[in-house]
């Protein structure tokens, strides 16, 4: 079943089940997929799976983005709200990679690249954003790549 359908099932049964916070995440990360396929000129076609994974990624960090100046202005209340339609929009992502699975790829990547410094962060950036897509943030692995690539450059 495509993400996309799952979806739509899912929100079937939060709406029969009366699980707003459920309802109300779904509801807003399937308007953000029908923006995505209309700005992508897909009107007719419907994203495919990795599509769909990239804008839950981009609303995950929307809604920690959220929290974080909820949490700076004192409303509790919202994070809470913020936090728990987090929580389901992160039901519907592959398991995250831990640091040292973001490290074992950022290596094989620079490999590949033939990368040997700091310069060459461009070389692989790309590629390794491609194929960790939906399962690593991309701060998270530019910090192991420019840590990696400082390596190779120093003595």
């Amino acid at each position: 079943m495509a993400l996309k359908d799952s979806l739509a099932d899912d929100l079937k049964e939060a709406i029969r089940s009366r699980d707003e916070r459920r309802k109300t995440a779904i509801r807003m990360v399937m308007a953000a997929i029908k923006n995505a396929e209309v700005a992508e000129g897909a009107e007719g076609e419907a994203l495919d799976d990795a599509g769909v994974l990239k804008v839950i990624s981009k609303e995950v960090r929307r809604h920690r983005e959220s929290i974080e100046g909820f949490q700076k202005g004192g409303r509790q209340d919202l994070v809470e709200k913020e936090e728990a339609e987090l929580a389901v929009l992160q039901s519907y992502l592959p398991p995250a990679m831990s640091r040292e699975e973001i490290v074992k790829a950022a290596r094989e990547v620079i490999a590949q690249a033939g990368a040997r410094g700091p310069a060459d962060k461009g070389k692989v950036m790309p590629v390794l954003i491609a194929q960790l897509a939906g399962r690593a943030e991309g701060r998270e692995i530019n910090e192991v790549v420019t840590e990696l690539l400082a390596e190779l450059s120093s003595p």
